[in-house]
């Protein structure tokens, strides 16, 4: 039983997402808070890219700001590359204020050959020969087997567009790792990355 419960710990926490580095603009001094804010994702893939632009616009609105899913100002057709003036158009229309951005750095695979072994009941049965021998005698031998793991990078950053070439604020770097559900890793992921844009004071 306990090495099950470490096997399924352990693949909790596998499949979390965690912060790998971030970084605020010495640079940038605005004592103003970002109002209209765009929430962007940079992926050929139309629905993942959907998906997440809502929800890091839901989980910005829970930030106090107005957040504007990309997807619903934006014309993007699949496998095609945005124009750059067509989004500062948009931009300027929308009076956005500040963009935040994610996109996809790495995804990483690592095979590791697991080899088998006993498995023993743990608890003690040493106090008499028959428990001694009632538990030893059938020993399990687990067979061997290899385990991918997956490790997803990914970078978010968050831009104000008060200059015109649009001034970085703060960037973040962080890794999923092993993701079996894509809603659930979007729903982390964008909830770690603006959660920590609002400690080191970004929005």
């Amino acid at each position: 039983m306990l090495v099950l419960l470490l096997s399924l710990l352990g693949l909790a926490l596998a499949k979390s997402t965690k912060l790998v580095m971030s970084w605020k603009n010495p640079g940038y001094a605005s004592g103003k808070k970002f109002d209209r804010v765009l929430a962007l994702g940079l992926s050929d893939k139309t629905a993942i890219r959907a998906d997440f632009e809502d929800a890091l616009a839901a989980q910005l609105a829970q930030a106090g700001v107005t957040a504007i899913a990309g997807n619903t100002i934006l014309l993007r057709p699949e496998s095609t590359q945005l124009d750059l003036n067509y989004l500062k158009m948009q931009i300027r229309e929308h009076k956005i204020d500040a963009v935040v951005v994610s996109r996809l750095i790495k995804v990483e695979k690592k095979v590791t050959y697991i080899p088998g072994g006993p498995s023993i009941s743990p608890f003690p049965y040493y106090t008499t020969f028959y428990g001694y021998y009632r538990v030893v005698y059938p020993v399990v031998y687990s067979p061997d087997y290899l385990r991918e793991e997956k490790k997803v990078r990914i970078e978010t950053n968050l831009y104000s567009t008060a200059s015109p070439d649009g001034d970085l604020v703060w960037t973040g770097v962080t890794d999923t790792f092993n993701p079996s559900n894509v809603d659930k890793t979007i729903k982390a992921l964008v909830k770690l990355v603006v959660k920590q844009m609002q400690s080191e004071g970004a929005l």
